[in-house]
């Protein structure tokens, strides 16, 4: 890998291939690089996996909800942490891993704060989709 490969943009098919789970490992354990690549590549390929399931923004921000008051650990623990049996079991890939790091409440918050990152950009992807709201270009 050249230099100028390394600061290229990705494209959608290379950012799904990225490992989230283990982004949530480092970027929730380690400050600096770590987190900077799980709330920016990490957060988007993670928003390409749910809108490929049908995942809705506002799944994901209850889901944030329920990380700030309960915790990782209680997210990881319900039923459906995300509508569907396909997302649910994405999410439970990226709780799991999250839960073998999050032991303290500002990891739950920034757990939080990554999945409604991830939302954001879930809801911004869907918004160019289906082109203006006033219907002008």
């Amino acid at each position: 890998m050249t230099t100028n490969d390394r600061f290229r943009p990705k494209t959608d098919d290379e950012l799904r291939q990225l490992d989230v789970p283990a982004m949530l490992r480092y970027g929730l354990a380690f400050a600096g690089p770590h987190r900077t690549t799980l709330f920016g590549e990490g957060a988007i390929a993670a928003a390409l996996a749910a809108d490929g399931l049908g995942v809705v923004p506002r799944s994901l921000v209850f889901l944030a909800e329920v990380v700030r008051a309960g915790g990782a650990r209680c997210a990881a623990d319900l039923a459906e942490p995300l509508p569907g049996e396909e997302p649910t079991r994405l999410a439970r890939e990226w709780l799991s891993s999250a839960t073998t790091i999050v032991t303290t409440t500002d990891g739950d918050q920034l757990l939080a704060r990554w999945l409604v990152a991830v939302a954001e950009i879930l809801g911004m992807r869907r918004d160019v989709r289906s082109g203006p709201a006033n219907g002008t270009s």
